[in-house]
């Protein structure tokens, strides 16, 4: 399962253009500070936990929390998340309570138009109540005087009039549903997945435009090098998950499906691991809906011989001493394959792809652990990559053993 809400290539587009956030203005016309209640304050907190907006506003290695610096590597340039601390200079000192509605609702700032990508096109169905705390809660922050990087977007996407027409096309009040669902929890994981988590702008296929595809919302999109995957209730349950086992994964990024990694560690690290445990069950019940299918049981895939046996000795070779002779693996040090998530997606991107680059030792919720996986990009051959996918995939996965040589090596 993987994600990044927009940390995520795109997003990045928009979030780098976040900055201000301010006062109220006063009868007079004026600007005066008006106190928010330290009850409006800390919810403002909760709320900036489940939008995962530190993810894109907070530097990874040593920055000061929401004052900027993320480096994000996207199809139209380089962008840098912003200072979003209330510093009048570099960040949020100058903006009201309307003005920071504006934003998130319509993507409209007092002196510029966000760039499409930020994901005001999810933010819409926040409630003003919400937003409202937001931003009491980024004015609670300490100032911090930290420059904005400047932008690297190639022409034509420097022009920012052009999200005006953007905008007219694309922009809807509300995005569509992957899921059916009436009861209580449905219509709080609605809200905390579509508005506030914007799962859709990282898993909805996007158009040459940048706009997302609404008539296959959550069917999984490529914004960066790990691709989003398809999290409809078909599509979870055809790769194993049930509602309780995204609610795990969502509390403690391990189920028995598997871990998070790439994209969707940080939402976990940043995010869904702070939030309560009624709103991952509705998290949950959303994705999954009232009536959630039966996770799909594994398949069995005939493929040939030959090469299921090469690719059962690479196996044994590079990766059974962690992940197990059978692919059980091992707690707290690797995930097990068979029967993985990322093993069963008809698409193999991730699977190649972690494969190659391997993934960093993380540490999750209680105590939890992964151990850092090595790449293999530069001991395995195109086509032995290809025939441990292939092993993986028709012996545990249930998907056909269907990955090329030529597959891997645009993936390098």
């Amino acid at each position: 399962m993987i994600a990044k809400p927009f940390r995520f290539v795109l997003i990045g587009l928009a979030a780098a253009t976040l900055a201000g956030c301010g006062v109220q203005a006063d009868s007079t016309g004026s600007k005066a500070a008006t106190p928010a209640s330290a009850e409006q304050v800390a919810r403002g907190k909760y709320l900036a936990r489940a939008a995962d907006c530190a993810a894109c506003h907070t530097a990874e290695e040593g920055g000061a929390p929401f004052a900027g610096g993320v480096a994000l590597e996207t199809p139209f340039g380089k962008l840098y998340g912003t200072n979003i601390t209330p510093d009048k200079d570099h960040g949020i000192g100058d903006w009201s309570a309307d003005d920071f509605y504006k934003a998130l609702h319509e993507g409209v700032t007092p002196n510029k138009r966000l760039y499409p990508a930020m994901p005001y096109t999810s933010y819409r169905s926040l409630s003003r109540e919400d937003t409202d705390a937001l931003y009491a809660y980024l004015m609670s922050l300490k100032p911090a005087k930290v420059p904005n990087k400047e932008d690297e977007l190639h022409f034509p996407f420097n022009l920012r009039f052009g999200v005006m027409f953007w905008n007219m096309l694309f922009l809807k009040d509300s995005l569509p549903d992957a899921s059916t669902g009436q009861s209580v929890n449905w219509q709080r994981g609605r809200y905390l997945a579509g508005a506030l988590g914007h799962c859709a702008e990282c898993h909805t296929p996007r158009g040459q435009l940048g706009q997302l595809n609404l008539a296959k919302p959550l069917t999984g999109g490529v914004l960066g090098r790990i691709g989003a995957p398809d999290i409809t209730p078909t599509g979870l349950a055809a790769r194993g998950w049930t509602a309780q086992g995204l609610e795990t994964f969502f509390a403690t990024g391990i189920a028995p499906q598997g871990s998070a990694y790439g994209e969707m560690y940080p939402v976990i690290h940043l995010s869904s691991q702070h939030l309560s445990k009624t709103d991952l069950t509705a998290m949950a019940s959303y994705l999954m809906g009232d009536k959630p299918p039966a996770p799909a049981p594994l398949k069995s895939v005939s493929a040939d011989a030959a090469e299921l046996t090469a690719g059962r000795q690479l196996y044994t070779a590079v990766c059974a001493g962690c992940h197990g002779r059978e692919g059980e693996g091992k707690p707290n040090v690797t995930v097990a394959m068979h029967g993985n998530s990322t093993v069963r997606n008809a698409d193999p991107r991730n699977l190649i792809v972690a494969t190659l680059d391997g993934i960093k030792e993380q540490r999750f919720p209680n105590n939890g652990a992964m151990q850092e996986m090595p790449g293999f990009a530069s001991k395995l051959s195109d086509k032995e990559m290809a025939q441990l996918a292939n092993f993986l995939r028709a012996s545990w996965g249930g998907q056909p053993a269907d990955v090329t040589a030529d597959a891997v090596k645009a993936l390098r």
